[in-house]
């Protein structure tokens, strides 16, 4: 079927869905040591990436275990294990400032500088 719509309009993709993560408390930053952050560039994690990894590689369940707990499907978590491992080596390997989001304040964490 095709679109007779003349507008460019953006579909509108499913709503995301809510998912069960465990709080850190206050975001936290990894950075290389003796470097100060200031002018490095930084990768972001978002807590729901940083929760898979969390209880796939570290609690040692598997992906429908841990979709289970986060009350999210299997596919999910494979998508967000491989997002989350990519950044964090990323980070590791370019020598990166590692911010995991635990706040909807994406650009505030970004631009923040420690020594």
């Amino acid at each position: 079927m095709q679109n007779t719509n003349d507008e460019k309009t953006p579909r509108a993709g499913a709503p995301k869905k809510e998912r069960r993560c465990r709080e850190l408390g206050q975001f936290r930053r990894f950075k290389p040591a003796g470097i100060r952050a200031q002018g490095l560039p930084k990768q972001l994690v978002y807590l729901d990436e940083f929760e898979a990894i969390r209880l796939c590689d570290l609690e040692g369940m598997s992906q429908i275990e841990a979709g289970g707990a986060m009350g999210i499907s299997r596919g999910t978590v494979q998508r967000l294990l491989t997002s989350g491992r990519a950044k964090i080596a990323g980070a590791l390997l370019r020598g990166e400032v590692l911010v995991i989001n635990d706040t909807c304040d994406t650009i505030d964490l970004l631009e923040e500088d420690d020594e």
